[in-house]
């Protein structure tokens, strides 16, 4: 027998190795029962979201001067509200908004609290000082406050609602950064590459950010799901997005003064609202479940 018949090829093995660890990532979920949970919701809201003009029965602004405050029917099948309105319609158009402004609010507040954990948590001393107690300072206001307090001096708008969100959500994910960088700065690549003389920007955002993404990514998770409690709060004090605009917040406040002859009109923003809350921490949890198990 040849060399060359029995010598395995490696060349063969090494897509399937490759394939393997690309599909990792993507499978770790699903092997929590609670993450797929999460996850599946998630997906249904967002393909709500997604193909809105296709299934919405009605345009989430038309108005039947008959069929105000109706229960459920087979032309409305949530009803309608104190103008009516379809509420199937207002439902799934305003999935469209809490799904766009929670994330881009997460976003940015975990960009804006990343860089000044970074900088604290690297940096230490005096930068440290001044950047977490104006951070505690924030923290110190009760949230409900901070926002009304921020859109009340811009004005109810999706940007504001935006930067209310980003300024309130900042100081927790730089704590967050801080301590994670505190520890990952101790670590002996990080020791190496102040050895080479590396820039200390490109230490903080090329050493010890991508070490420490694994918890950033998870608390982003959860954030979400703060941003979309906080963005219908807002709606409902009148501070969210104005109307017409479909906002889950805003049809609990609308349907609110009618919740004795109407329930129905309160009950089904509210469920969206829950659902989506729940379904994130679901999916953050079983994420974080899976990570820590195979470290």
């Amino acid at each position: 027998m040849s060399v060359a018949e029995t010598t395995p090829s490696k060349t063969s093995e090494a897509p399937a190795g490759t394939q393997r660890k690309w599909w990792e990532p993507l499978t770790l979920i699903f092997r929590s029962g609670v993450g797929t949970v999460g996850l599946v919701i998630i997906v249904f809201w967002v393909l709500v979201a997604i193909l809105a003009p296709l299934i919405a029965p009605y345009s989430p602004l038309a108005q039947d001067s008959t069929a105000i405050n109706q229960p459920p029917s087979a032309q409305y099948l949530l009803g309608t509200d104190n103008m009516g309105r379809d509420m199937l319609s207002r439902l799934i158009y305003g999935s469209r908004t809490i799904l766009l402004l929670a994330p881009i609010s997460v976003f940015c507040s975990v960009a804006v609290g990343t860089f000044l954990g970074l900088l604290g948590g690297y940096f230490g001393g005096l930068i440290d000082e001044v950047v977490m107690r104006i951070l505690d300072a924030i923290m110190a206001f009760p949230t409900i406050l901070l926002y009304l307090i921020i859109i009340a001096a811009l004005g109810p708008s999706a940007l504001n609602v935006v930067l209310a969100i980003t300024f309130v959500g900042a100081p927790g994910v730089a704590r967050l950064v801080r301590s994670l960088t505190l520890d990952i700065r101790t670590r002996d690549y990080i020791r190496a590459a102040e050895t080479r003389g590396e820039n200390p920007f490109y230490i903080m955002f090329f050493e010890i950010l991508p070490n420490a993404r694994g918890p950033i990514i998870i608390d982003s998770m959860l954030r979400v799901g703060y941003a979309i409690f906080s963005i219908g709060t807002l709606g409902f004090l009148g501070l969210g997005l104005p109307p017409p605009t479909p906002d889950w917040g805003g049809m609990i406040s609308e349907a609110r003064k009618y919740i004795w002859t109407s329930p129905l009109g309160v009950l089904w923003p509210a469920l969206a609202i829950s659902s989506l809350v729940v379904a994130l921490n679901l999916f953050a949890d079983g994420l974080r479940e899976e990570s820590t198990r195979y470290q």
